[in-house]
């Protein structure tokens, strides 16, 4: 789903959101905010490159990170929870990944988990997306963007049902 697409759903539905990036380093916020008439749903984003970011900005559990790595399915999770908190919103994304060059963490690059969080509920995929540095990032905006478009089409708050 475009960008545009998914500012013009939120703002039918009234629904806010808010973005939580790891890997995407912000690509998600900034697509979003590139649509005229984005201000009336997208109320703010976290660059959570760096670990004690993700821990004192998001609310990730520090044992998690030390136990699973940033790159994993419940990192991303908390970290979406934590961005719809932080910025009192209907939903919020978050990316966490391996871009590469290297594997990180145990993890293949190309590994990707993105969550979508609303007051129902969470939802997180994984995926393995080929390619180099940008071309994983920009897939995972790209799949970010339709996983918080699945909530929006259905004109629900609830992106997990």
């Amino acid at each position: 789903m475009n960008p545009a697409d998914v500012v013009e759903r939120a703002l039918a539905v009234g629904l806010t959101v808010a973005t939580a990036e790891s890997l995407t380093a912000g690509q998600v916020a900034a697509s979003l905010a590139d649509v005229p008439g984005a201000s009336g749903m997208l109320k703010g984003g976290v660059i959570a490159y760096a670990n004690d970011v993700k821990v004192k900005v998001l609310g990730v559990e520090s044992a998690l990170l030390a136990q699973a790595g940033s790159v994993d399915a419940a990192v991303a999770r908390q970290m979406a929870e934590g961005a719809r908190t932080l910025m009192n919103t209907d939903l919020a994304v978050s990316t966490t990944g391996v871009a590469g060059p290297k594997p990180h963490d145990g993890k293949s690059v190309g590994t990707v988990f993105i969550a979508v969080a609303s007051a129902s509920g969470t939802r997180v995929e994984e995926y393995l997306f080929p390619g180099d540095r940008g071309q994983i990032r920009q897939q995972s905006c790209s799949a970010a963007l339709e996983l918080l478009g699945s909530g929006l089409s259905m004109g629900t708050k609830d992106p997990a049902g």
